[in-house]
Parts: structure tokens; C-alpha cells; sequence
């Protein structure tokens, strides 16, 4: 591994540690939700996604992150294996009923039950067939209906709105996964990237 592409690992991981919504976007839990709003989550099309992401980096923000207000970014494009890796663990957090950038170390922590060990995004993005890549992150949700709220959650999260508007993000994949008995019963996973 080349010195940048370590130096870049690191910072991401470091940007990378918060998780989820905020206090004035609070998700809801699993209880409160009913069939049709699982349903409508899950059917959200990638062009929806793809719209509610784009429409948040069109706009300079100020991400509250001490960078002062970044210019608004360049539109993502959709990528396969990103979304693979996205699902993978949108998968294990609602099944195994947990929420981190680490994966559950159970079996639907796909990637981790392969290796022997907890898997962490920068394993699941590679084990995907997301390789030869500049720089890549991670944004997890839990509890957020719609892909608009789960967007808002983000900005409204520092770290997550940081990787939201990095401009050096090229491509994303985005998946939903439902768990009507686990505590957010909606996980929302959002892997990014740009290739070398």
C-alpha cells in the first residue's frame, strides 16, 4: 500500500467514526412504523437516491465541521460494487441488529465471515470489487423512512455531511435494508468512491 493511499485510509477512518441521525432529525424505531412504510423504503429507486444526494451537494453548506462552508460538489454517479458493499451492510446491521461502521462478526457480516474477523467498510468496499480506488468512505443511517431523511440526517451529522460534499467523491452506491424487529427497523448505508 503507497504512503497516500495509507495517509487517505487513515483520514477516512477517522472522518468516518460518527454514525446516523441527529437530534433534529431524530430516526424513528421500529415501532412505530408500519407495513406500507417498509415497503415504500425498500422499493426507493437508484435515481431517487442518486436525486436526493445530488440535490444535497448542489448547495454550499457549512457542515459544522470547522472547514467553514465548502462549494457545492460535483453530482455522483451510481456504481455496482459500491452498491454491493452498501447492501452488504445495510444486510448485516438490520439482521444482526446492530449499528457501526464495523460489521456484526456474525454470519451476515459477509465480508467479516470470510476473513475471521469484523469486517470494516474499507474490507466490505475492496471484498465488493471496489479496487484501485484514490479514496472511499462510508455514511449509515438507521430508522429513516425515506431517502430524503436519511439524506438530512447526514447533513445534518458533521462527518457525514463532510463526506457528503467531498467534492474528491466520483461515484456511490446506496442500500436499504429492513428489519421490522430490530431497533431501527430501516438501515440505510451509503458507500463512496473515486477511482485512481
Amino acid at each position: 500500500m503507497t504512503l497516500i493511499k495509507t495517509f487517505l485510509l487513515i483520514i477516512a477512518s477517522i472522518l468516518f467514526i460518527g454514525c446516523g441521525g441527529a437530534a433534529n432529525s431524530a430516526p424513528t424505531t421500529q415501532n412505530s412504523l408500519d407495513k406500507k412504510v417498509y415497503e415504500k423504503a425498500i422499493q426507493t429507486t437508484k435515481e431517487e437516491i442518486l436525486n436526493a444526494i445530488n440535490k444535497a451537494r448542489s448547495v454550499a453548506r457549512d457542515c459544522h465541521d470547522g472547514l467553514g462552508v465548502v462549494p457545492a460538489a460535483p453530482a455522483l454517479t451510481w456504481n455496482d460494487e459500491l452498491y454491493a458493499s452498501a447492501y452488504e451492510h445495510s444486510y448485516d446491521l438490520a439482521t444482526s441488529n446492530t449499528f457501526s461502521h464495523y460489521g456484526s462478526g456474525t454470519a451476515s457480516d459477509v465480508t467479516g465471515s470470510n476473513s475471521g474477523e469484523q469486517s470494516y467498510f474499507i474490507d466490505r468496499i475492496e471484498a465488493n470489487g471496489y479496487t484501485d480506488y484514490k479514496i472511499i468512505g462510508e455514511n449509515i443511517a438507521g430508522g429513516h423512512t425515506t431517502i430524503e431523511a436519511a439524506v438530512d440526517a447526514w447533513i445534518a451529522s458533521p462527518a457525514h455531511c463532510t463526506n457528503l460534499m467531498n467534492s474528491d467523491f466520483k461515484e456511490v452506491g446506496v442500500a436499504i435494508a429492513v428489519d421490522e424487529s430490530s431497533d431501527y427497523g430501516i438501515y440505510w448505508t451509503q458507500s463512496f468512491g473515486a477511482k485512481k
